[in-house]
């Protein structure tokens, strides 16, 4: 079954800058920054990445960061945790905008 998604085309990624060399520069350096050591320890900083890309639900990055997050020493319970960790956040960002829809409820009924 052919699917958008392939695989193949991560290592591709740097590519992207084939027709707009400055800006993928200027992304790629800040990208490069933002995941050096830091406050934060390239391992964690993998861990949060992993949790974002579930939450964004992007699997070119769930699959560079869960190689990443291994590379970096995580093991599978920690990177399920960080997994947990997102959908926990999500949900109850779903859950809370809720308050918005019975208040616009409340009013509309009164």
């Amino acid at each position: 079954m052919e699917t958008y998604y392939k695989p193949e085309d991560l290592p591709k990624f740097d590519e992207i800058g084939k027709d707009a060399p400055e800006l993928a520069k200027k992304f790629f350096e800040y990208y490069n920054a933002v995941f050096a050591e830091g406050e934060l320890t390239e391992r964690e900083k993998s861990l949060i990445a992993l949790a974002v890309a579930h939450a964004v639900q992007c699997p070119y990055c769930i699959d560079a960061y869960t190689q990443a997050c291994l590379e970096k020493g995580s093991n599978l319970a920690e990177m399920t945790e960080a997994v947990h960790v997102v959908t926990a956040i999500r949900g109850g960002s779903s859950l809370v905008h809720g308050i918005q829809m019975r208040n616009i409820a409340e009013k509309l009924s009164m």
